[in-house]
Parts: C-alpha cells; structure tokens; sequence
C-alpha cells in the first residue's frame, strides 16, 4: 500500500518546476476563495461553529490532501456531513461530534487497509441520487432558523416543521432580506465572472460590509479564534465508553457518507481529468484526517465535488494545490478573524440554500422521470424520502437493498419455448414419424430459486410420451436449487422411460450440474448442440 503511494507520488511530481508550481497556487487561491465560506456555513450548519468549519478546512486541506489517492481531490466539512451532525450535538454535544469523528475515522482507515474501496461502485445511480436530493432537503430545512430568524424546539426535519404550525412562524424581516439578497445574488450572478470572483463570496463580503456599517440588530458568526487549537476539542481523557455505545449508529453514518461522498467525488473528477484514482489510498487519507480533526476541534471532513472541480477547472497539477487552498484559508483566518466574526448567518445560510438546490443531480433527476423509468424513480423517492424521514445509513441501505430485491426478481423472468423437433434440420421428410415424440425446451436467463417454479410449471404441459432436449444456450448461470431440480425431474422422467438431454451447455453450467449429481448417471445426457444430438440418436 505504501509503495504504490510511493509510486503514485513520483509520477504526480515528475517533471514538477517552477511554471507548474505557480498553477498550483493559483488554483490553491481559488479553491480558498470558494471553499471559504462554505467553511464557515458548514460548521454553523452542523450545530458546531464557524471555526469548527475553518479549522476542518485547513487540518483537511493539509493532512488529507497530502494523502489523497488522486492529486485533484480536495476535502472539508460538507453540507451532507452536516445534517448528521447537526442531531449528535443535540444529542451528546460537541464532545460527541469529535468522538464520533475519531471512531468513524478508524473505520475509513480500516476500510482503505482491507481495499473496501470496490464498495464505492455496488450503489446504483438512482439510489444516490436520491440520497443526495433528501442530503439538499435536510440542509435547506437546517437553515430556515437562520435564513428567516425565527426558532424551532427540534432539530429533527419532520418535527422541525411542526413546530413552526405549533408555535408560530415570526420571520424577522431584516434576516430574511439578507438571507434573501444573498440567493438572488448567487443565482443571477453572471457565470463567466463567477470563475474570476466567487458569488458566494462576494455575497457574504457584502451583506457582512452592511451589517458593519449599520450595525443591524441581526444574528452573526460570533468570535473566530486565531489558532488551529479550539477551546472545545478531543482529548483522550474525556473518551468515554457509554457515549461511544451511544455513538455507534451515528458513527456508521458518518463513515458511511465519508466513504461514499470521497468515492463519488474521486469518481466525478477522474471522469474530468481523465486520471484515475486510488480509491483504497482515499479512504486511507480520509481516516488518517478524521482521526486527527477531532483533536483540534474539527469536524467529519470528506472529499466535496464543489471545491475539486474547481481546483480542476483552475489548472491544478498536484495535491499541493489542495495543501495551499488551506495554507491560504489559514492566512485569511489570522488577517480577517474580527471582520469573519460580524458575518451574518442568514447570510450564510442563503449559502446554504443555493448550495442545497445545486447538489442536487438534476440532469439524473430529470432523465429518470422524463423517460419514465419506473424502477429508477421508485428508488430516487424511497432513497429521499428515507434520507429526510430516518437517518442517513438506513437511507442508503433501504434504498440498496430495494435495488438488489429488484433486480433479483427481474432476474426471476426467464423465456422458455417449448418446440417440437423440425424434421427439416436432420434431413427427414415431413411424413417420417421417427421424429414426433420429441420436443425442444429453449431457456433463455438464469435458472435458480426464483425462476424454477415458472420452468417446472412449463415442463408438466409437456405430454408424458414425449422425450425432452433442453438447449440451455440462453442461461449464464444456475444456482443449486436449479441443478437439483433438474436432477429431479430428470430422474423421475428417465424412470417413465422418457429420454431427457442437455444440449448447447456453457462450461460453467455444466459444471454446476456435474457437481450436483450429473455427473454420476450411467447415461450420457449432455451434447455440444441440439443438432448434434438429433443427427446421432435419430
């Protein structure tokens, strides 16, 4: 494992000079500038605070970056790692964020140790769509308190929204203009400048000028400290047994999202480069930076598509790209602490809201419902619905598991023709009759549990008197409860004095039926093809 990291850093840094250097900070001031505040938005956003983001960014862009198992992959706090979060504080406080960071940073490095990186791939693309959409709801529901002002007693979605027809919905009107502004802004902003200055950006310079300047009465970021070490975080004396019990659930989730969000990233990016990447060495890094966040009081960090494109699009070449993106972020913490601090957090959160509508996979969302693929639309709104309703892990796994069941009894449906033997094909006339008392069964898809029943139920229409050739050309695979099966009604038929053979098996098939008991007659039942049979017995 390390050797081919190794590897991959000398041919990363191969002919490394001073022109690709440069590229490399430029597209390090870039990301900075992007990833700066979403930083900030996601450590509000995940009941932790603007720091805790920062802090996340900066540890994450070093430690993770370094590590990473492609050079374009840079990793923070996300908006999706936030909406789990966001209920660990609720619960157990922020000292429980960080333990549950540690314990799924363990799991990730296991993971990468084990190559558990295949796993990236099982998940079905509408699955994850879905996932990502019901991630966007939560995100954009976490935000009304602060968008709109107002409060709710529940951090809970569902009951998030109840409160506010129990208690009253009282909007504070200069929130909400700024919360507002800072939508509009973003959405019209003309893209082609969008690449020169950040909307996002530039938006929160702006409300955060006026706020300043007329000192308005609204909620902002609160004191950013000028230190990687946060007052509030991991130390190996409160590690406590009975809240890693109660963390494991959460835990899961979070390395659950940690692995899939960096994988999906990894995969997204390498698509536009063109460049592979080492999915077992990402989730390595990935566990090596969650492992070490907790300590300074960061949060769940993963790999995030948003700031990785733009490093791509920015002309990055290596991974010190993402080392300066947080050299960078780092600066601006010590420069712009005091001016960070008066930030408006509607105005963050009008961040957030554009952020929540633009993760979404619209062009996947559209394809499934424009050309009415039913299976694939019933897997996007069970994957949302289960995202918003239950947590994140049971999410994916109800939405998993709803794709295998799916394919398994689609799977289920095989083709069966039942045939009488052309005369034609062995060279007899039609008014020979040596040929009568046979039949030809054509399968075609798999044969196991599922689809024997529908097999069996074909073979008793057959006529007792006639013999039986299988062509078997069309079935990939069979389990054991078809080769039984088989076995059975060709024991059965053989003593109604019924002749019953299998014509055009593939190797593997016939491998299965020799194991399972073929291979033990007395008689030869299997031929290359059904014409090959038919010449040498008629």
């Amino acid at each position: 494992m390390f050797g081919s990291y190794v590897s991959m850093l000398k041919n990363e840094f191969a002919g490394y000079n001073k022109a690709r250097f440069t590229k490399d900070i430029m597209a390090g001031v870039t990301v900075a500038a992007v990833a700066l505040p979403l930083a900030l938005a996601f450590g509000v956003s995940s009941g932790a605070t603007a720091a805790s983001g920062m802090i996340t960014a900066i540890i994450a862009g070093i430690i993770i970056s370094a590590l990473s198992g492609a050079f374009f992959q840079i990793s923070g706090p996300t908006g999706a790692m936030a909406a789990i979060l966001i209920s660990v504080v609720a619960s157990y406080g922020l000292n429980g964020v960080f333990l549950a960071t540690l314990m799924a940073g363990i799991i990730l490095l296991i993971a990468g140790i084990f190559k558990l990186g295949i796993l990236g791939n099982i998940l079905p693309s509408s699955v994850i769509t879905g996932f990502t959409s019901g991630i966007a709801i939560i995100i954009a529901l976490g935000q009304i308190n602060n968008f709109f002002g107002v409060t709710s007693n529940s951090t809970e979605p569902i009951k998030q929204v109840q409160s506010y027809f129990n208690y009253g919905f009282h909007l504070n009107l200069t929130t909400t203009f700024i919360g507002l502004f800072v939508v509009l802004f973003m959405v019209f902003f003309p893209k082609k400048w969008n690449s020169i200055v950040p909307s996002s950006l530039l938006a929160i310079i702006l409300t955060t000028a006026v706020v300043m300047i007329f000192d308005l009465d609204v909620a902002r970021v609160g004191k950013i400290p000028t230190t990687l070490l946060a007052d509030d975080r991991l130390s190996l004396t409160s590690i406590n047994l009975d809240m890693m019990t109660g963390l494991i659930s959460p835990t899961i989730s979070i390395a659950v999202l940690g692995m899939i969000e960096s994988l999906l990233c990894g995969a997204s990016a390498s698509k536009m480069t063109g460049r592979p990447i080492n999915n077992n060495q990402e989730l390595i890094a990935q566990g090596i930076g969650n492992i070490i966040l907790p300590f300074f009081g960061g949060i769940p960090a993963t790999a995030a598509i948003a700031r990785s494109s733009v490093a791509i699009k920015s002309g990055a070449v290596t991974r010190l790209t993402g080392v300066f993106h947080a050299l960078f972020l780092l600066l601006s913490m010590f420069l712009f602490a005091p001016l960070m601090s008066n930030i408006p957090l509607s105005g963050l959160a009008g961040v957030l809201m554009v952020t929540a509508w633009r993760m979404n996979d619209w062009d996947n969302i559209k394809y499934l419902f424009k050309h009415h693929l039913a299976s694939g639309e019933i897997k996007f709104a069970l994957t949302m619905a289960a995202t918003v309703i239950l947590d994140l892990s049971m999410a994916i796994l109800i939405g998993t598991a709803f794709a295998f069941i799916h394919f398994i009894v689609k799977s289920a449906k095989i083709n069966i023709n039942i045939e009488p033997v052309d005369p034609r094909r062995m060279g007899l006339n039609e008014n020979e009759q040596n040929h009568i008392n046979w039949c030809v069964v054509y399968v075609t898809g798999p044969l196991f549990f599922m689809s024997m029943d529908s097999l069996l139920s074909e073979l008793a229409t057959i006529p007792k008197n006639q013999n039986i050739i299988f062509s078997l050309r069309g079935v990939p695979h069979m389990d054991v409860t078809a080769c039984h099966a088989l076995l059975d009604f060709y024991t059965s038929a053989t003593n109604e004095g019924r002749i019953v053979v299998f014509a055009s098996v593939n190797p593997k098939v016939n491998e299965q039926l020799e194991k399972s008991g073929f291979s033990e007659l007395e008689t030869h039942y299997a031929y290359p093809t059904v014409d090959r049979f038919l010449t040498t017995i008629l």
